[in-house]
């Protein structure tokens, strides 16, 4: 087998076979590499040694079979027996359904995991989002702070594990994507230090140091990540990435990571023959992100938009601290903007950070599926203090407005029947100094918001994963078979009705209503009413709706509701949503 490692900061490199040490020599062509031959078999063990050092794992290690500290393992990638090719499925028209492999079941693996993929077939999902899976320190965690990016968490099920579930996704119709940490690596199992210049103090993050996108060295750090990504999609088969936190790639080239990322990945997608995208996390609010590169933009192929969830909680909640400030002033005209302009910040000023904040989206170019609309995230669920999610009532509402939107719409794991589990920040470190850290860092976050330091769950504590992982039998039994039956419905819907698809362009955008607490979105023969008032409400409807009242019928509503009478008003419950079909064009 050959074993080539990039390790321009060392003077010496070996590898560590079983318990036999070989020499690598550099590479006469490509500075910084070394490379040699040595016998290894299927699933053999090793690492390298760096003058003299401890044993490291490889950086691209295909599998960590001892965690992120241990030896790296041998992947034959062609033995895995696939058993039905794919053609892939792109994301125009689709519905994303993000969940996390450590709390998706109680079990915790791909394979658990994977007795849950009819339910979300019969659901309406056309993709599987998955949180991050390379190894991180522990057995559970979210997978943010995971390191060795070309390998598979082992407690989840390894590489072999993971080809399962994807194709047993596929069986039943579904993509997969996964979400990829490009901007940190996690602070415990770190080894990249040593064999380069993987990161830079030229830049600085969150995290401490920024990943090496243009310092010196920085070309092959680029390669190292692109080259993580393609076999992400090439050797395990799946359909997409979403890349996360992308605006905190500091790079300063001209042409920019994500520029060559999307490339890359295009080249691959017309290379295998089957579609690929890329979706970002950005809070930029920048267009050029999902513009084509030909047009000057980056060429993803979509991004988060945080906007439409900051609104739709303030309109649920009334919520208005944090960022949450922006929207809460008036959250359904904050609704409407957005619905209609895609970013409420779009070039606005924001109080919440004291500046004026994105750019605008030409409407008239940009296919509404490039931007990802959702009620509940990972992030703005497992961020706040206690994990809490949005309850039944406000689900259902959020769903109309969700699933009926223009945008790429995303469910969060269990949102489809209320799941009054929560989803908290949950860490399995074994250095207890970095893990006692964790947790007072964790406690004196919300401390500055009032909570009490007891009420913090500790991320440590096992009893923390245990409480975010999902209840199955809850989905059997009201009000969650209630909303998961709404759900569905919506989303038959929206399958059903090109109208409702997202698939098109932004032109024309939504036509906007504001009755008192009544946001009314019509789209071309559909019109989605929903009454955030605690109180009932007398809605006048307008176009056809109000014109030829007889032609309008109920497509979905949450609860039941009449169609509007003779004299075109539209009667609401209180806490209730409506979608509504005219039979007449105009």
């Amino acid at each position: 087998m050959l074993f080539e490692v990039w390790a321009p900061n060392a003077a010496r490199v070996e590898v560590l076979t079983g318990d036999r040490t070989r020499p690598l020599a550099p590479d006469p062509v490509r500075g910084g590499w070394w490379r040699t031959e040595a016998p290894v078999g299927p699933d053999g063990r090793y690492a390298y040694v760096l003058d003299g050092g401890p044993p490291l794992p490889d950086p691209r290690s295909r599998r960590q079979p001892d965690g992120p500290d241990g030896a790296s393992a041998v992947v034959d990638h062609d033995a895995f027996d696939w058993t039905l090719p794919w053609d892939g499925r792109p994301l125009p028209g689709a519905v994303l359904y993000e969940l996390h492999i450590g709390t998706f079941t109680l079990e915790g693996t791909f394979d658990a995991a994977i007795g849950r993929l009819p339910q979300l077939a019969a659901l309406g999902i056309t993709h599987v989002e998955l949180m991050p899976v390379c190894p991180f320190p522990g057995t559970h965690g979210w997978g943010y702070e995971g390191v060795s990016l070309w390998a598979v968490h082992e407690p989840y099920g390894g590489p072999d594990g993971l080809k399962r579930f994807v194709d047993a996704a596929h069986a039943h119709g579904l993509g997969v994507v996964l979400d990829v940490v490009h901007n940190h690596l996690g602070p415990s199992g770190n080894h990249l230090p040593p064999f380069g210049p993987y990161f830079t103090d030229r830049h600085h993050t969150p995290w401490g140091d920024a990943v090496n996108l243009d310092a010196p060295g920085s070309d092959e750090v680029r390669a190292f990540l692109i080259g993580s990504a393609l076999a992400w999609l090439r050797d395990y088969h799946l359909d997409g990435l979403r890349l996360d936190a992308v605006h905190a790639l500091v790079d300063t080239r001209a042409l920019h990571f994500l520029e060559e990322l999307s490339a890359a990945v295009d080249a691959l997608s017309d290379s295998l023959g089957r579609p690929l995208f890329l979706i970002a996390e950005s809070d930029l609010n920048d267009p050029r992100t999902t513009t084509p590169r030909e047009a000057g933009g980056l060429g993803l192929t979509a991004q988060w938009n945080d906007d439409l969830h900051h609104c739709l909680h303030t309109a649920l909640t009334g919520e208005s601290q944090g960022y949450y400030a922006d929207f809460a002033r008036e959250p359904l005209t904050a609704l409407a903007k957005t619905l209609t302009r895609v970013f409420f910040h779009d070039g606005t000023y924001s109080s919440f950070r004291g500046r004026r904040h994105g750019r605008p989206v030409d409407r008239a170019t940009t296919p509404a599926h490039r931007f990802l609309g959702y009620s509940q995230t990972h992030d703005q669920i497992g961020n706040r203090a206690t994990g809490d999610r949005l309850t039944p009532e406000q689900l259902a509402l959020a769903a109309a407005v969700v699933l009926t939107s223009p945008f790429t719409p995303m469910l969060f794991m269990g949102e489809e029947w209320g799941a009054a589990t929560p989803w908290q920040f949950f860490t399995d470190h074994d250095d207890p100094d970095l893990a006692a850290a964790i947790t007072r860092g964790r406690r004196r976050e919300f401390a500055g918001h009032g909570w009490a330091a007891e009420d913090i769950p500790d991320p440590q504590d096992p009893a923390t994963r245990l409480r975010s992982c999902l209840d199955w039998s809850e989905p059997d039994r009201d009000p969650h078979a209630r909303l998961l039956g709404w759900y569905r419905e919506l989303i038959a819907l929206r399958r059903a009705e090109p109208e409702l698809s997202g698939a098109g362009l932004l032109t024309p955008p939504p036509d906007i209503g504001i009755t008192g607490e009544v946001l009314t979105v019509r789209r071309g023969r559909f019109l989605t009413a929903v009454n955030f008032a605690d109180g009932p409400a007398a809605v006048p409807l307008t176009g056809p709706f109000a014109a030829e009242p007889e032609g309008t019928a109920v497509a979905a509503a949450w609860p039941p509701c009449e169609p509007p009478g003779p004299d075109g008003v539209l009667h609401l419950a209180a806490r209730a949503a409506v979608v509504l079909r005219s039979t007449v064009d105009g």
